[in-house]
């Protein structure tokens, strides 16, 4: 069970990374970002949004080993508490923000029951 856990949670990241990395103009319509002038929003998109999560998903399968597992789960445990600093803060989309930050804090859940310590 704790290996399939694994595995999907790293085959999630890694998909939700791909849309990062191969469709950032895809990904950023989606969450709400817009390009200006310079592409450099692309980039950041392909790196942080999309090659971060690509590459610490594969990194963790190859690992196999519960601390690379652990890590992404902090990794969705950052990001689902920044979706909620933005619910204080921001006063964004409450609908979206609650699926993204669902979504990352069922993984972030997931891979902390199944590696603990």
């Amino acid at each position: 069970m704790t290996d399939t856990l694994n595995t999907l949670a790293c085959l999630l990241t890694i998909a939700f990374g791909l849309f990062g990395f191969l469709a950032p103009r895809y990904t950023a319509a989606t969450l709400d970002l817009e390009t200006t002038t310079s592409t450099m929003g692309l980039s950041e998109m392909r790196a942080s949004v999309g090659g971060l999560f690509v590459i610490s998903g594969f990194a963790a399968l190859w690992l196999d080993n519960p601390v690379a597992y652990l890590m992404i789960g902090f990794a969705f445990t950052g990001a689902a508490l920044g979706r909620v600093l933005s619910l204080i803060f921001d006063k964004p989309p409450v609908v979206k923000v609650l699926i993204f930050g669902g979504i990352e804090a069922a993984l972030a859940t997931a891979l902390f029951i199944a590696n603990p310590l």
